[in-house]
Formats: structure tokens, sequence, C-alpha cells
């Protein structure tokens, strides 16, 4: 079992940042891979980023490539998503989530479905 709390979250205008933070709590994080995900009102949660179990590989949505970056701390039991030049259509609710899995292929590590355990959820909200 593994609990994740998101933080962070908050009000920026456009062209802002936002850094997220991901605790985890349980059992041992560093054999989990680690994605970040978020749900607009009246869309389907997509895919944000994701980091496998050591860091090794980062993958990102097309639409935040180049602006926001994923990161761990296995020590720290902690993951963070830094979010730069954000745009109003970045509006989200963003989860955390965890997957057991030491696999580090772009399918297994950017598919909801995979992921085992999930945080409550942060609002971010970007201001035009």
């Amino acid at each position: 079992q593994v609990q994740l709390v998101e933080s962070g979250g908050g009000l920026v205008q456009a062209g802002g940042s936002l850094r997220l933070s991901c605790a985890a709590s349980g059992r041992t994080f560093s054999s989990y891979a680690m994605g970040w995900f978020r749900q607009a009102p009246g869309k389907e949660r997509e895919f944000v980023a994701a980091i496998s179990w050591n860091g090794g590989m980062t993958y990102y949505a097309d639409s935040v490539k180049g602006r926001f970056t994923i990161s761990r701390d296995n020590i720290k039991n902690t993951g963070v998503l830094q979010m730069n030049s954000l745009k109003p259509e970045d509006t989200a609710v963003y989860y955390c989530a965890a997957s057991y899995t030491t696999a580090q292929g772009r399918p297994r590590m950017t598919d909801s479905n995979k992921y085992d355990y999930w945080g409550q959820g942060t609002q971010v909200t970007v201001s035009s």
C-alpha cells in the first residue's frame, strides 16, 4: 500500500510557474514508477508526465514538453512536477500516481490504467 499526497497547486497567471509535490508513504517508493495526470472539467483524465522507478526514464505529453519537468527523490520519498510557462489550457486537477513496476517503456508508463495508487489531486488554475 502506498499513500500519495499532492501539494503546491493554486492560481497563477499565464506565463507563471508552479511546483507540484507528491509525498509518498507506505511501501518502498523506489519500487514504483510515478506519473502525473490531470483532468479538466468536462474532459477525460490525461497523461502529463511520468518517471521510472530509478529516475532513468522520463516521458511527457506533447502539450507540456519543454515546459514541465518531472523529478523524484527516492530518499525523501517525494516526486515533483515543475511547471513553467503555464497556459490557461493547463487548468485542471492534477493527480500523482504510483505504479509498481520497473518497466520503463512509454506505453506502460503513460497508461493511467497501469497505475495502482492515486493521490487526492490538487487544483491548478491558470488565468489569462
